[in-house]
C-alpha cells in the first residue's frame, strides 16, 4: 500500500529531515511512527499526501509514484487519503454536518450520497447527537471525532493521523485511539505519528522509530521506547 524506497528529504534551509528511509506498509496495517521532536515523523506523513516531495528516492502509494505527480494531480491523490491533525482543522463557521458535507461537495458527490454517508460516519464516531454543533461548542475529544469523521467521508484507503491525541486528556486520547483501531479493523490502513508513549505501549501495534531522520527500529507489536535495540540498529549490530 505505502512504500518508501531510499527516501531522503532535505529542506531548502539545509535541514535533512529523513535519511535513506526504506519502509513497506501493507494494506490494512496499523503503524505508529514514534521519535523525538524533529526526528522526521511529520515529514514522513507529508510525503504520503504530497505536502512534501522527496529530495531523493521514491514514495509509492498503491503503486503510484507520489513524488512524480504534477500539482494538478495531487488533489486526486488526496481523495484516497483521510488526514487527521492535532489541531483538528475544522472550519469554524460551519457545524459538524456542514464540515463533512463540504468535504464531499468539493469532489462532486450527490446530495443523496452526502446525506447517507454523513449519517454513517457520524454514527461510527458517536456524534449523531452533535451534528448541529459548531467547533467552539465542542470539547477537544468531540472536535477530534468530528475531524476523524471528515477524514472518513470519502472512503479513504489510508488514514494518516499526525499527533491526533496531542491536545487531549488521557481518557479521551484512549477513546480516540480505540476509534482508529476500530476503523482499521474495517480494512483501512492507519498510520499514526505520536509522542503518546502510554497509548503506543498499551496498543502493541507495529512501531517505526525515527531518530534524526533515520529509521532505527521497525518492530511488530512494539512499545514506545526500545533504546538498546535502537542503538544496536543505528550502529549496525
Amino acid at each position: 500500500m505505502i512504500r518508501f524506497e531510499n527516501v531522503t528529504v532535505e529542506y531548502p534551509n539545509g535541514v535533512r529531515a529523513l535519511n535513506d528511509v526504506n519502509i513497506h506498509i501493507g494494506k490494512g496495517d496499523f503503524v505508529f511512527v514514534v521519535g523525538p521532536t524533529g526526528s522526521g515523523k511529520s515529514t514522513l506523513l507529508k510525503l504520503v499526501y504530497r505536502e512534501v516531495a522527496p529530495t531523493r528516492g521514491t514514495v509509492l502509494l498503491d503503486g503510484e509514484d507520489v513524488g512524480a505527480l504534477k500539482p494538478a494531480q495531487v488533489p486526486y491523490l488526496r481523495r484516497k487519503l483521510g488526514i487527521v491533525f492535532q489541531d483538528f482543522k475544522l472550519l469554524p463557521q460551519k457545524n459538524v454536518w456542514e464540515n463533512l458535507a463540504f468535504a464531499m461537495r468539493v469532489i462532486g458527490k450527490h446530495p443523496r450520497e452526502i446525506r447517507r454517508r454523513i449519517s454513517e460516519v457520524l454514527d461510527l464516531v458517536g456524534l449523531c447527537h452533535r451534528c448541529d454543533a459548531f467547533p467552539h461548542q465542542m470539547s477537544g475529544g468531540e472536535q477530534q471525532r468530528a475531524a476523524i469523521a471528515r477524514a472518513l467521508v470519502n472512503y479513504p484507503t489510508v488514514l494518516l493521523a499526525d499527533e491526533p491525541t496531542g491536545n487531549l486528556d488521557p481518557d479521551t486520547s484512549w477513546e480516540i485511539m480505540q476509534l482508529l483501531d476500530q476503523i482499521n479493523t474495517h480494512g483501512t490502513t492507519v498510520l499514526v505519528a505520536t509522542h503518546d508513549n502510554q497509548i503506543v505501549d498499551r496498543m502493541k501495534k507495529r512501531v517505526i522509530q525515527l531518530e534524526a531522520g533515520y529509521v532505527v527500529r521497525d518492530q511488530q507489536r512494539g512499545v514506545y521506547q526500545h533504546t538498546a535495540l535502537a542503538e544496536d540498529l543505528r550502529c549496525g549490530a
